[in-house]
């Protein structure tokens, strides 16, 4: 009888796999952002996962629905939202960076939302990766006429576009700006320009908001064809790319997005969103590493209850000095814990058997050097803090954030 292979089969699902390596990337990029968002006024927020059966594939529903279920808009208005945390896009589970901007259409907002993220990909040695497109949308009025100057201009080259293209120039016009068809690109890149059939307010809008960027000193591009699929979106619309134009980031304001829902009344809001995983590959592509906090400085290794009746003890009094510290409790040969500290990294490696517990004077391996010494029990905690230095030490307590009234 054959043996079954071990492995699972690959298949689509909606999850995706975070290794340690990831996380130590996607760990330090929130921090980033929360420090941010934190700076600019903005809280967090989540929502449910699932809701009428579907799980949350967009922020900016779950958030209005919460803000409009919830009657903030008693609360001190606008109000800044952050979000971080899994969504499901065309099958798939993303790590989403996303900010929520409610009650305010001063197109200050939207300036500050691309300082945000020109600021923290500058501190992140990403400055000069990446490019920022900015364009804008419709209100419904504007919309309208547009869409029919769309149609007259694309009348007579309807021979130069697909079959999907020429469904699309029927139902949404708007939608052959973004074709990924080269000769299509070329089309949509002498296309009317939107920006010229703006009316009053929503030029004055757009004019501002350019204001702002370039009071701002942020860089950017004027892109015609930038639209948003959403039909509930409005007035700014941006999109971040990279070198090779892959899309980090994306942002629109959205007012319609509550009458959508329901409301009786316009809410204004704006926001902008990242898979946070494009950022990380970026990071790598560069060769740009995270310090790695958890490094391990002591590693015990131990043969028969003797021993592990001191080395566990001592193993928590070393934890309680701050250092990284990992001990193999479980008892198979000594070739294998050794395997195993080695594949820690661990700097330090003290081994225990029976007549090291019995007197007390324990074997020391400094793994860098390859050397090895006899060190007294007593003496070993401040020994390796004296090695590898007390900037090394991880003085982390989640207590010190706690205050009592």
């Amino acid at each position: 009888m054959s043996r079954s292979n071990p492995r699972i089969e690959k298949h689509h699902e909606i999850t995706s796999d975070l290794f340690p390596e990831d996380h130590k990337y996607l760990t330090f990029l929130k921090k980033v952002f929360r420090h941010e968002f934190r700076k600019n006024g903005f809280r967090r927020i989540s929502t449910d996962i699932i809701e009428d059966g579907k799980l949350r594939s967009c922020a900016e529903t779950w958030i209005m629905k919460a803000y409009l279920n919830n009657d903030l808009m008693d609360e001190i208005q606008p109000i800044y939202y952050y979000y971080i945390d899994h969504f499901f896009n065309d099958s798939k589970q993303e790590e989403w960076i996303w900010t929520e901007i409610i009650w305010e259409n001063d197109p200050v907002l939207d300036a500050i939302s691309i300082y945000i993220i020109f600021i923290v990909l500058n501190k992140i040695w990403l400055e000069w990766n990446y490019k920022i497109f900015i364009n804008s949308i419709w209100i419904d009025k504007e919309k309208l006429k547009y869409c029919e100057e769309l149609q007259n201009y694309y009348e007579n080259k309807k021979h130069l576009l697909t079959e999907e293209s020429l469904a699309l120039l029927e139902d949404n016009p708007m939608t052959l700006l973004s074709t990924q068809n080269e000769d299509e690109k070329i089309l949509a890149s002498q296309a009317p320009n939107i920006t010229k059939y703006l009316k009053k307010d929503s030029k004055a809008h757009y004019v501002k908001f350019k204001e702002y960027l370039d009071l701002l000193e942020i860089p950017y591009i004027e892109d015609h064809t930038l639209i948003s699929w959403k039909d509930y979106s409005t007035n700014t619309v941006y999109e971040i790319k990279t070198e090779s134009w892959v899309i980090i980031w994306k942002g629109n304001r959205h007012n319609n997005l509550a009458k959508k829902l329901g409301s009786i009344k316009e809410v204004y809001s704006t926001w902008f969103y990242t898979d946070a995983m494009v950022i990380i590959n970026m990071l790598k592509e560069k060769k740009i590493k995270i310090k790695n906090k958890d490094e391990i400085d002591l590693f015990f290794v131990q043969l028969w209850d003797e021993a592990k009746k001191q080395v566990l003890p001592l193993s928590i009094k070393a934890r309680n000095a701050w250092i990284n510290t990992v001990i193999s409790l479980w008892t198979p040969s000594m070739k294998e814990q050794m395997l195993k500290a080695n594949r820690s990294w661990a700097k330090y490696v003290v081994m225990v058997w029976i007549m090291e517990a019995r007197s007390w004077v324990y074997q020391l391996r400094n793994t860098e050097t390859g050397t090895q010494e006899e060190i007294n029990k007593d003496d070993l905690i401040d020994y390796v803090i004296e090695r590898i230095g007390t900037w090394k030490l991880d003085f982390y307590c989640p207590a010190k954030d706690l205050i009592t009234e």
